[in-house]
């Protein structure tokens, strides 16, 4: 497959996580997405069990493909890996969220790697010194989005708005997986041209 391609799964993964809630959310008719868990919509036993599982699954697949790209493209350029394999936390999460649905305890216990993924855009600021356009400001700004997804611990935060606070999480590695598909795409069409 073309780097290209793969490098755009990127994008494509956030884009299968949340046309995958909004689907099942709205199969379930009466899901409010700003004060119920994302969770609920594979729920053991729901009618949207299954879709959310083939959807959670399908992000696992494509989100290991993609670590695999960044990982060839950072050696390639010299770029620290360490950012790009904490990704594989997503992946391993995303995967058994959805093939241990909630409320068992293998989704809580296979849910909790996921924690780690934070710290990609993290380290990316402090170990990738070159190579991508405006890094710092996007590792902040996405480090900052997810670690709003914390708030969830918070309970007098937003709080009945449980979804609202999971959901800074989900958009905060969708930024970073966006921006990371788009500028490594980038770095590898401009080594094309240059090479």
């Amino acid at each position: 497959m073309n780097k290209k391609y793969l490098l755009i799964i990127g994008i494509s993964i956030p884009l299968v996580f949340f046309i995958t809630t909004i689907i099942c959310g709205f199969i379930m008719g009466d899901y409010n997405h700003l004060t119920r868990m994302v969770s609920e919509l594979g729920e053991l036993g729901t009618s949207t069990q299954y879709i959310f599982t083939v959807g959670l699954v399908l992000c696992s697949i494509l989100s290991v493909l993609f670590v695999i790209e960044l990982y060839k493209e950072c050696k390639k350029i010299g770029l620290n890996t360490i950012p790009v394999l904490l990704i594989l936390s997503y992946s391993f999460s995303i995967a058994g969220a959805g093939l241990f649905p909630y409320p068992q305890r293998l989704h809580l216990l296979m849910g909790m790697p996921s924690i780690l993924l934070f710290l990609s855009p993290l380290l990316s600021l402090i170990l990738w010194k070159k190579g991508l356009p405006s890094i710092k400001l996007m590792s902040i700004i996405c480090f900052l989005i997810m670690s709003f997804g914390f708030s969830t611990y918070w309970p007098n935060f937003l709080g009945d708005y449980l979804g609202l606070k999971q959901r800074f999480f989900h958009i905060g590695w969708s930024v970073w997986f966006i921006y990371l598909g788009y500028n490594f795409n980038r770095l590898n069409q401009n080594q094309k041209l240059l090479g």
